[in-house]
């Protein structure tokens, strides 16, 4: 894996090729992101690069006696992370994440990875956190089939028998039942990079993306070989 960048989600839209195929496609605003640390082999026992990704906000909490503002604190960022930063020399930023690459020695602390680095037709796989959809039956959260809706069936959507009951006397492990929806990092590969916009540092990707709006997305090169 030579080639990833985090992005936020920006949505949905549609785009027609050069001969008027329409194309649905996921807009991600993909970094840039900034390189706060190379990890080697020698140091980390591993060759991985480090990435921040959206700038924290200063939070102004003192003024001095000329009424100039000075930012004494940072919101949400501790005085480690702010001396981890100030050593990459970069400012704090609000999503960090590791990459393992092959060639981390090739990257340069404070470095910029911006969109361009994916071209047309790439293949790439995206990872996010899906929605949450709170606490769902069977029939939603698995896409079970219910029951007849006549007035004596007492049976609609119900999630089934659980079990026997003298034997095995238990409900094994994995049973498709009610419960929290969604919430979970899912991961979609080989999906095809229509479009990059270098300038506004815009991938247009075919298909869906996981996630809400304004979602973290990790865009990885992808793992899958082509069918």
């Amino acid at each position: 894996m030579k080639k990833a960048i985090l992005a936020t989600k920006v949505g949905m839209t549609q785009i027609f090729n050069e001969d008027g195929t329409l194309i649905p496609v996921t807009v991600l605003q993909a970094g840039p992101c900034v390189v706060t640390q190379i990890k080697t082999v020698d140091n980390d026992g591993y060759s991985a690069v480090q990435v921040g990704f959206v700038d924290k906000k200063d939070k102004i909490i003192n003024k001095d006696k000329n009424g100039k503002k000075e930012v004494i604190h940072r919101h949400g960022t501790t005085k480690a992370e702010k001396g981890h930063f100030d050593k990459a020399g970069v400012s704090s930023k609000r999503y960090v994440r590791e990459f393992k690459f092959e060639n981390a020695e090739e990257y340069a602390l404070a470095q910029e990875i911006k969109a361009d680095i994916f071209e047309n037709g790439d293949k790439v796989d995206a990872s996010a956190i899906t929605k949450g959809k709170g606490f769902q039956g069977a029939i939603k959260r698995h896409g079970q089939s219910r029951g007849p809706m006549a007035h004596g069936s007492k049976f609609h959507r119900h999630a089934g028998s659980n079990g026997a009951c003298s034997s095995p006397s238990k409900v094994f492990k994995g049973k498709k039942m009610p419960g929290h929806m969604g919430c979970k990092k899912v991961t979609i590969k080989n999906l095809e990079v229509v479009r990059v916009d270098a300038e506004q540092n815009l991938l247009l990707v075919k298909g869906a993306v996981p996630g809400p709006k304004k979602a973290l997305v990790t865009i990885k090169e992808t793992t899958k070989a082509e069918a």
